[in-house]
């Protein structure tokens, strides 16, 4: 087991739109991404990315599955991909000094601030047909 963390990320869609947070400080070329913060010691994946998704972006989710796993190309980290349904809330930065802002973009939008792509398992996801 490695002693990196493992981050867990909100892959939350409301109305046809991906929610993402644009990091305040970017890592490398990752300025955009979905909600995401460190797994805490005792915390689930699910409950990790639903917390990072109210924290960064002020929105209330309910984490479902996880979609994927794997070490982020950009930053090095073991990043756990989690299908949240939005709740309630409008996306803001909640969190000033980490998020710049936080928005809902449509799928050709997410592409375009995604350097590198989408993880295929969770373009895949949200790509795909409109789940309630």
């Amino acid at each position: 087991m490695s002693d990196q963390p493992v981050v867990a990320a909100a892959v939350v869609q409301h109305m046809g739109e991906v929610l993402l947070v644009r990091r305040r400080v970017p890592e490398g070329d990752l300025v955009w991404q979905f909600p995401a913060g460190k797994v805490e010691p005792g915390e689930t994946a699910l409950a990790a990315a639903a917390r990072e998704a109210l924290e960064e972006a002020g929105v209330v989710v309910e984490p479902l599955r996880v979609i994927g796993e794997r070490v982020h190309p950009a930053s090095g980290r073991r990043i756990t991909y989690v299908v949240c349904r939005w709740l309630s809330g409008e996306p803001i930065p909640a969190s000033p000094q980490e998020v710049a802002e936080a928005v809902w973009v449509s799928l050709d939008d997410l592409a375009q601030r995604i350097p590198g792509g989408v993880y295929p398992p969770v373009w895949q996801y949200i790509a795909g047909p409109a789940l309630p």
